[in-house]
């Protein structure tokens, strides 16, 4: 198959080359013609030369002479060669229409000298502007005898040769999108063998002990870009190493890219790691440092390291000089931590592209070139030779760290990361545990080993005397916190009590400034009813006079016909009449008179000689009121909601191609009545959603508060929830939760449909929805990923931890909640629940007694003036899983068998905070806390003060209506809570139990037959009182109709002693 090559890039290319030489700028201005000869050599794997051919034909092109002159261009090849070079040649000489001289084309012959034609090239040269200085490329030199004849050709003419490389490098160091997108991929892959094979692979050793040589781990990342699944769905035939990757660490380090891998064990200290990946003859390159367990003041140089690495993307920008870049970064050193001057790298980078590095573009101290927009450069900043104070070994005491990125300079703003390989010390730092901890469990476990059967036991036993339960830490790390909850809180209230809350005043509508805007309509004149639609009045005839009425002073009118008449009554807002929840009730002057209602009376009858009936004035205006007041309401209702609505920035809209985008979205709330799909891209400073009619919706970075992605896992929709500080308004509503998300299954069922397992069909169709399920996750991960490193990790998305949910119902329906690592969220149902854990003061749980399956859970806010959030129904299963939870986040939570009154408590504290917290603050919901009982439900807390707290004439009734005499009881009951008190410590059984309590019956026998009689005559009224086997009115619980005795006396399981009979 022939090569083809790309004739309008060369055509374009080749112009952007004659137009600098033309120019005449630094090197070119002296050159009457450029000679490029390459020849074969397979050592050289960058030279200018093949770099040049390259960006012009996309190949390089062995034992090849290229001249270029003023009015002609002479390529000399083999037969092969020149055939692949016709698609470009022209027909006749003069210059094309491409606007570059015409070529001609020399066929170079194998065994002969090739004289004839190095003549014909010679010529050319002398007939090229002056024809004695040549531009060459002084430092490549290819062996062979057929670069030697032409080499010794050339010096007999005694032509003058000037270097050009670096006004060659600096035409073609801008790239053309063409090319970026190569770059793009090229540092994708890179990206991708770095996070999925390198780094995976350090962990591993680390993790296991390995000793693994550097050369070793080197050679293994070369194999690995022979695996497809490193290489980002790349062409492996088109993909190749830069250079060896370059792994140092033990204290042997050399920050330069032409060092080569040791034969040293890799070290477990600073682990500094160099590859660069070459895609279709482009290059990427990045550089990491993975630090095991590193000391705070290794912590603090890396990030100080991040910090000038951001400073420099920053300077980067089109039209700056390599040299500030520079100087930029040195400055930020010498003002923060002079002493690292000695330590930092001689230069900050170089320019990339066909070949590896670009000599002449390097960012340091002296470089006068100016950056383009477009070029493309690998940015290295690191420290060497820094001491570790916490270091024993000799290893140990050096150590290195170095960091690089390839990177894109763009007209305005920082420079764009390419390699988007995540830098933070958390996401490069792999932390141990200590040594001498693993020692000590080592020495606990030989210790075992070494003992017998009995003293292991005795061992485990004072093991578990000594260590506390999960539950004792808990309720001990509770403690702690509910003291610090209560100052803080305290605290907060006393800033706070300053600000006092200022009530809007009800906006005052005026219909018309002066009498002058009254309009002079004949209805007026007549004392009839008008309706000015312009200032939304009503005009009426008060006594005789045209009263003006603004449409919002109005209340609701009503119209009626009775017998002649129909009958016109407008009512009116004044103070005292009920104002809906919305309106408010606070007037500019609440002092003035106020009209309550007028009613207007006019007759059905038509007069004779008129043409209307009188009432039909009424009935006109009763009509416009009513749209009108509609149309004020409306306008009203979209005020408010855009009233406390942050003003945005505006969007900076990114015109590369190349954003980030996930397309085949739906939003939720819809922007309509019907949903509808759209795509969502990542700019400069936010997220820009547009749909398929055209409508967008603009969210900014600096206005996202959670930014939460629900993968598919589970559940039948993938979802990239966005919960923001500011509501935002679409749809003439406000919001603060916007979702983007795509349905992953059939969200419907066929039921009618034959199910089989082994339908064919059924399992193919299992099959294509696993396939899309991963499809999916990985095209959301991937725009993640790069709109993390578009926001230079600003923007994090946090992923629900859905081992950690629980379900309940925040709303009216049960979902599954899920803890992420700042919130409480629930994304797949609507309306989505999410909650700031730092926004939160204290949990209370409600209704926990062991009978019941389900229980609630209480938000209380650190905003007192927020009204708490309820989530019912959480099944009891998941109450010690939730406790665990609030505890390792270092929140306060506390428990209760009642369902309180939370709008009257919260009340309570706001009007006196100072009162709350002297006595006691939040300690009233702790179970021992004196006022646990307080501030109940109401409906609870009557049914609850009926049962436990009866009053003693129900009492008496309630005992006078039993068969039995309970006076005895009552004595049996006290006799019980002493004995079974002191039995339960010395282990008495239940025979014994049954025998005592046999014995006391016989003792109270006579007592009984006295009050038997007594007892018949009175009854009680049902359900008032203490129950009948409840005398002293401790609480009880009913269990399948029988209570149970909770509270003072332990719980009584088994047969009842005699004398106490069960319904």
């Amino acid at each position: 198959m022939a090569l083809s090559l790309d004739r309008e890039a060369y055509y374009r290319r080749l112009r952007r080359l004659y137009g600098s030489w033309q120019k005449g700028e630094e090197e070119y201005g002296g050159v009457d013609a450029i000679v490029v000869a390459v020849g074969v050599d397979e050592e050289i794997v960058y030279a200018k030369s093949t770099a040049l051919q390259t960006w012009l034909f996309g190949y390089e092109l062995t034992d090849t002479i290229m001249v270029f002159c003023e009015e002609k261009i002479l390529f000399m090849a083999s037969k092969k060669k020149v055939e692949f070079l016709k698609q470009v040649a022209h027909a006749k000489g003069g210059e094309s229409a491409n606007g570059v001289p015409a070529i001609t084309l020399l066929v170079r012959e194998k065994n002969e000298s090739n004289k004839a034609n190095f003549e014909k090239m010679i010529e050319a040269l002398k007939a090229s502007k002056g024809g004695k200085r040549i531009g060459v490329f002084s430092k490549d030199k290819f062996p062979g005898d057929f670069m030697k004849s032409w080499n010794d050709c050339l010096s007999k003419e005694g032509f003058e040769k000037v270097d050009i490389s670096a006004v060659v490098a600096y035409t073609m160091a801008a790239k053309e999108d063409g090319e970026l997108n190569l770059m793009r991929k090229a540092a994708a892959i890179t990206s991708e063998v770095f996070t999925k094979f390198f780094k995976e692979r350090v962990m591993e050793i680390v993790d296991a002990d390995e000793k693994v040589r550097h050369s070793k781990l080197a050679e293994s990342v070369e194999k690995a870009i022979e695996e497809k699944k490193y290489l980002a769905g790349a062409d492996p035939s088109a993909v190749e190493m830069c250079y060896p990757p370059i792994i140092q660490s033990g204290g042997n380090y050399n920050l330069k890219f032409s060092v080569v891998s040791d034969k040293n064990h890799m070290h477990f200290g600073a682990i500094t790691c160099a590859m660069g990946i070459r895609y279709k003859s482009y290059c990427s390159n990045l550089v990491r440092t993975l630090m095991v367990d590193p000391p705070q003041e290794m912590q603090d140089h890396y990030a100080f390291l991040l910090q000038l690495q951001d400073e420099m993307l920053k300077e980067m920008r089109h039209g700056t000089k390599l040299c500030d870049v520079y100087g930029a970064v040195m400055d930020v050193v010498k003002k923060q931590k002079p002493e690292l001057l000695s330590k930092i790298t001689k230069n900050l980078g170089f320019a990339m592209g066909i070949e590896f590095r670009e000599g002449s573009l390097v960012i340091n101290s002296k470089n006068q070139h100016r950056l383009k927009k477009g070029m493309v450069f690998s940015i290295n900043v690191g420290f060497s030779d820094l001491t570790n104070k916490e270091g024993k070994k000799p290893e140990e005491r050096t150590y290195a760290m170095f960091i690089g990125d390839t990177v894109l300079v763009d007209e305005e703003g920082p420079a764009t990361v390419l390699t988007a390989v995540k830098k933070k010390v958390k996401n490069v730092g792999i932390f141990l545990k200590n040594e001498d901890e693993e020692e000590e469990e080592e020495e606990k476990d030989e210790a075992e080993d070494l003992l017998g059967r009995s003293s292991r036991a005795a061992l485990l036993t004072e093991r578990t005397r000594n260590e506390l339960t999960a539950e004792e830490k808990r309720r001990a790390h509770q403690k702690e916190l509910a003291a610090q909850l209560n100052e803080e809180a305290r605290r907060r209230l006393t800033e706070q009590k300053g600000e006092q809350q200022i009530q809007k005043a009800r906006k005052s509508n005026i219909s018309y400034k002066n009498p002058a805007l009254m309009p002079k309509e004949p209805h007026i004149r007549e004392m009839k009813i008008y309706i000015d639609k312009k200032y939304e009045t009503v005009i009426m005839p008060v006594f005789g006079i045209a009263t003006p009425f603004h449409i919002a002073t109005i209340k609701n009118i009503s119209m009626s016909v009775e017998g002649d008449y129909t009958y016109l009554r407008i009512n009116f807002y004044c103070p005292g009449s009920a104002l809906g929840r919305n309106e408010g009730n606070i007037f500019p002057n609440p002092e003035a008179t106020f009209v309550k209602e007028i009613t207007y009376r006019a007759s059905n009858m038509k007069t004779p000689g008129e043409q209307t009936v009188p009432a039909l004035n009424l009935q006109n205006a009763f009509r416009i009121i009513k749209e009108v007041q509609k149309r004020y309401k409306t306008r009203e209702a979209e005020e408010k909601e855009k009233e406390g609505i942050v003003k945005q920035d505006s969007l900076v809209i990114n015109l590369n191609r190349s954003n980030p985008k996930l397309k085949d979205l739906y939003i939720r709330p819809n922007i309509a009545q019907k949903r509808m799909q759209g795509s969502l891209e990542a700019h400069v400073n936010g997220f820009r959603f547009t749909s398929v009619r055209g409508d967008k919706v603009d969210i900014l970075y600096n206005n996202i508060k959670h930014a939460v992605f629900q993968p598919c896992d589970g559940e039948m929709i993938i979802v990239l929830h966005f919960h923001l500080k500011n509501a935002i308004m679409f749809g003439k509503k406000r919001h603060t939760d916007v979702q983007f998300y795509t349905e992953v299954g059939e969200i419907t069922t066929d039921l009618g449909k034959h199910q089989h397992m082994h339908d064919r069909d059924d399992l193919y169709a299992e099959q294509m929805e696993r396939e899309m399920r991963h499809k999916l996750k990985t095209a959301f991960k991937n725009f993640i990923e790069k709109v993390e490193a578009l926001t230079k990790e600003e923007l994090e998305f946090e992923v629900p931890f859905r081992e950690l949910g629980f379900n309940g119902a925040p709303y009216r329906s049960t979902c599954l909640l899920q803890p992420t690592s700042s919130a409480l969220v629930n994304c797949t149902e609507w309306p989505p629940f999410v909650v700031t854990l730092d926004e939160v003061e204290l949990i209370h749980f409600e209704r926990v007694q062991f009978h019941l399956k389900n229980f609630d859970m209480v938000i209380v806010y650190k905003d007192y003036s927020k009204k708490v959030t309820m989530i019912n129904a959480i099944p009891v299963a998941s109450l010690d899983p939730i406790k665990e939870w609030l505890n390792s986040c270092d929140l306060k939570y506390t428990e209760g068998v009642q369902s309180l009154n939370w709008t009257k408590i919260m009340k309570t504290i706001v009007d006196d905070p100072e009162g709350f917290f002297e006595q006691g603050g939040w300690s009233f919901l702790e179970p021992e806390g004196e006022g646990s009982d307080a501030e109940v439900g109401e409906s609870e807390s009557e049914m609850e003060d009926e049962t436990f707290n009866p009053s003693e004439e129900d009492y008496e009734e309630e005992e006078e209506d039993s068969d039995e005499d309970y006076s005895s009881e009552a004595e049996e009951s006290e006799y019980s809570k002493e004995s079974l008190g002191s039995e339960e410590e010395s282990g008495k059984d239940w025979d014994e139990l049954e025998e005592e309590a046999r014995k006391a019956d016989r003792e109270s026998q006579y007592e009984e037959e006295e009050e038997h009689g007594r007892s018949r005559k009175r009854k009680a009224p049902a359900g008032r009182g203490a129950h009948p086997r409840n005398p002293g009115g401790v609480p009880l619980f009913f269990w399948g109709g029988s209570p149970l005795f909770l509270g003072p006396p332990p719980l009584f399981w088994g047969p009842p002693p005699r004398g106490v009979s069960f319904p």
